[in-house]
């Protein structure tokens, strides 16, 4: 079965899915973007989702294109053309076709996209743990927006790659962790605190994250959001990374150092748990 996109109000085969040459996202990044969970054919912690893209959407002046009733009929039903089980779905939006100019358009029409796609589980990597390495953050200063203006994450991630590690977590000037190329960073201590950075302009507040902090509360497990260094992360007791398609995934190696036993931790194990069923359910 062909994949199927939606775009624009159609759904076409994927293969032929385009935008307009002068689309302000494909000229200028001029957009936003969200990627959804799907398990079992449901999407998951969609309105933190909605949520977030109605902040990105404002902070850039974008009109949404339509409610979020119609925006979900559409999600669903591309996950259901596309017949989706577990993996994700992809939506992206664009301030629409303008001639090429920096200054915003008066009289363009909000553009989306949406495709979905089903995804392999990442059970031995999870079960493995994985390498992160780190490099320098050269982001813009408003990580906070989740654009589709992705080339400094692009760069990082492809430095992990070549590194042979799962990620890259992103260094401030001042030695702080602030983020991974398409994940959010956490730590460990020694007193089994989780750590992880507090919300701010330079990171994107991750869906997962949210999802985790409110589930480790709930379970009584210490939390902190606050800034942490390179150095404190490689002395850390355990380390892991969050996101909608890595799940909470235990992180046992920075820069070629092993985090403390070189293995997935106990606390690491218990936060996954949490949030495995906490997916999965209804």
């Amino acid at each position: 079965m062909s994949r199927i996109a939606y775009v624009n109000g159609q759904y076409v085969p994927h293969r032929h899915a385009a935008v307009h040459v002068e689309d302000r996202g494909y000229q200028f990044a001029d957009g936003v973007y969200e990627v959804i969970a799907v398990r079992d054919g449901r999407l998951v912690d969609l309105a933190p989702h909605f949520d977030r893209l109605d902040r990105s959407l404002g902070e850039l002046d974008i009109g949404a294109p339509m409610p979020h009733a119609s925006m979900s009929f559409i999600l669903k039903e591309v996950v259901r053309r596309n017949r989706v089980t577990d993996g994700v779905v992809y939506l992206q939006i664009t301030r629409g076709v303008a001639p090429r100019d920096h200054q915003f358009p008066t009289d363009t029409t909000a553009a989306m996209v949406v495709t979905a796609r089903n995804a392999i589980p990442k059970m031995a990597q999870r079960e493995a743990g994985i390498g992160v390495i780190s490099t320098s953050d050269i982001r813009w200063k408003r990580c906070d927006i989740k654009t589709i203006s992705l080339l400094p994450n692009v760069l990082a991630k492809q430095k992990a790659v070549e590194a042979g590690a799962y990620e890259a977590w992103q260094v401030d000037d001042d030695g702080y962790v602030t983020e991974g190329s398409a994940t959010n960073a956490w730590i460990v201590t020694k007193d089994g605190e989780i750590i992880t950075r507090q919300a701010d302009e330079a990171i994107l507040s991750g869906v997962t994250r949210l999802a985790v902090m409110a589930l480790a509360e709930r379970d009584g497990i210490t939390l902190i959001e606050r800034p942490f260094s390179l150095e404190e992360a490689k002395a850390a007791k355990e380390a892991f990374l969050t996101s909608t398609t890595s799940n909470v995934m235990p992180v046992i190696e920075i820069d070629g150092s092993p985090i403390g036993n070189g293995h997935p931790g106990t606390t690491t194990r218990s936060v996954s748990e949490l949030y495995e069923r906490f997916a999965n359910s209804d």
